[in-house]
């Protein structure tokens, strides 16, 4: 049963499989990155407090007792105004008396713009996990892909989100430096998730959907590359307390475990992908001459 009409494509991370969605933005405010066409149909805009008032209220009452978990869309809720974001978050728990937690997509853009107590008032009300991607470590990656902030900024803001309580679910995309920068995108990726130790990491591949002109300004891997460069990158990851997933639908290995506790286990399942997938000469190009150190 629909209760109101999404403005489509709508997107959630796989973890907000089983949450009810409100879009309270349409798009996202920092449609810049070269690499992503998730939001590049939509004209940014910030709805009206009527406008999701009328949809949160249009739930039926016999269904709103079973109503737990609520994202917030689109590809970056957390740039609403703190003052509107605040009552849409208060409006959640009257009408939604089971709500345990709120989730949303956060920006670079977005986080830097709130400030810790801004955050932990968001958190006061229900507001409990943030999606941030962060896409790379490397400095040099960011700057191909136009993310528009530095990796030390973002480890900041992220932090920042950490000291309000706010939990973390951080993403970042095999294969989106190519090959030029493979090793330096899989090295400093693990460095800046070790540096943060975010509650959830989540690794992503690169794929095509209305970025064609990204994909020519890189040397794109193939299946085996990138599970070298998987492997590498776990190699190097030494967070505390992280859970690692790899759930994505671009991704063709599903890994999920815990750091450090699940780390050995989780290279030797990458390790055993790589030795199927050598017996398939279609999986291998020119393999990056870092990883050979492995194989």
């Amino acid at each position: 049963m629909h209760f109101f009409n999404y403005h489509e494509p709508l997107f959630r991370p796989p973890s907000e499989a089983g949450s009810l969605i409100f879009q309270i933005t349409i798009g996202c405010s920092q449609n810049r990155c070269k690499f992503c066409g998730m939001y590049k149909m939509k004209q940014f805009r910030i709805r009206s407090l009527d406008e999701i008032f009328a949809e949160i209220r249009s739930i039926p009452p016999r269904y709103r007792p079973g109503v737990r978990r609520v994202f917030l869309a689109d590809g970056d809720a957390l740039i609403y105004p703190q003052q509107g974001l605040e009552r849409i978050l208060d409006e959640l728990a009257v009408v939604f008396p089971s709500l345990t937690r709120v989730g949303a997509y956060a920006s670079p853009n977005s986080l830097n713009l709130k400030s810790e107590e801004d955050l932990s008032a968001l958190r006061a009300k229900k507001l409990r996990i943030l999606y941030y991607g962060l896409e790379s470590g490397d400095a040099e990656t960011l700057r191909l892909i136009d993310k528009g902030f530095e990796p030390d900024q973002m480890l900041e803001q992220c932090r920042k989100a950490k000291a309000a309580g706010m939990k973390l679910s951080i993403t970042a995309i095999l294969g989106l430096a190519g090959r030029k920068r493979s090793a330096e995108h899989a090295a400093a990726t693990a460095e800046w998730i070790t540096a943060l130790s975010p509650e959830y990491f989540s690794l992503l591949t690169m794929f095509q959907r209305h970025n064609d002109d990204f994909l020519k300004l890189i040397e794109p891997l193939s299946h085996g590359e990138i599970l070298l460069e998987t492997r590498a990158l776990l190699e190097r990851l030494a967070p505390q307390g992280t859970i690692l997933r790899s759930n994505h639908v671009s991704n063709f290995l599903s890994l999920a475990g815990s750091y450090p506790k699940d780390r050995q286990r989780l290279i030797d399942t990458v390790d055993a992908a790589l030795l199927e997938a050598k017996r398939d000469p279609r999986w291998y190009a020119e393999i990056p001459s870092y990883q050979e150190e492995y194989y």
